[in-house]
């Protein structure tokens, strides 16, 4: 079972969270800071980081910005009283996986767990079904209901990036960072155009649907019947 590392200051909350994962049979190691944190991940290796924003000596922005300088896998989701649009933003353009804000059902904390470990292993297998499509990251191929979509490279990679990643918001700079690398002819306009391209391609598809998040960029999300 996972290895999760828990960064939260409030010692109740934490307590709290912990016995809920420890009931989940996930392995879990607790912190109150984000400075006893990273002393942790320099001699452990944890499957998921579940902190807080808002902590003495290094805070959870800081703590994922020193992660991800080093570790662009281990996920990482925010939970935090920080619900304003900025903090948001900052967090996704940290590369974080998830955002949930305080005061937050404990049930939908450990699904969201669950939901972001199940993409990891999705990342690791480079392989995922949803709905009627199928499709194999090692080889760029993509079929619905037996049949071969055709993809660009690049739509093909967008597509695969959203879909082992439903519910999450990727930011139109995100994606032109990823995807577009030092292109300097790509803009925003650039990476709508592509949406576009793939909503059209992928309308045959019944599991899942491609959403506008307004002033922010694209996200997936599935169709729970499938």
């Amino acid at each position: 079972m996972a290895n999760i590392l828990l960064v939260e200051d409030d010692k109740d909350l934490n307590k709290t969270v912990e016995i809920f994962l420890l009931s989940e049979g996930y392995k879990v190691t607790s912190c109150f800071d984000g400075s006893e944190a990273i002393e942790k991940l320099k001699s452990n290796s944890y499957d998921l980081v579940l902190t807080d924003i808002m902590m003495p000596n290094l805070d959870g922005f800081s703590f994922a910005e020193k992660i991800r300088s080093t570790d662009k896998q281990t996920p990482i989701i925010f939970m935090t009283a920080k619900d304003d649009k900025l903090s948001k933003q900052l967090g996704y353009k940290l590369e974080i996986d998830d955002y949930i804000t305080k005061p937050f059902d404990i049930d939908e904390l450990v699904l969201r767990v669950k939901a972001v470990l199940r993409r990891t292993r999705i990342k690791e297998t480079k392989k995922l079904t949803i709905g009627n499509l199928v499709m194999d990251f090692d080889e760029h191929t993509a079929y619905v209901n037996n049949k071969e979509l055709n993809f660009t490279v690049r739509e093909f990679d967008i597509l695969f990036k959203l879909l082992s990643n439903p519910k999450h918001t990727f930011t139109r700079s995100q994606l032109m960072e990823e995807f577009w690398d030092f292109d300097s002819s790509a803009t925003s306009r650039t990476v709508d155009v592509y949406m576009a391209k793939l909503r059209d391609k992928t309308s045959i598809c019944s599991g899942f649907e491609i959403l506008t998040v307004h002033g922010l960029g694209y996200k997936v999300v599935l169709n729970e019947k499938e």
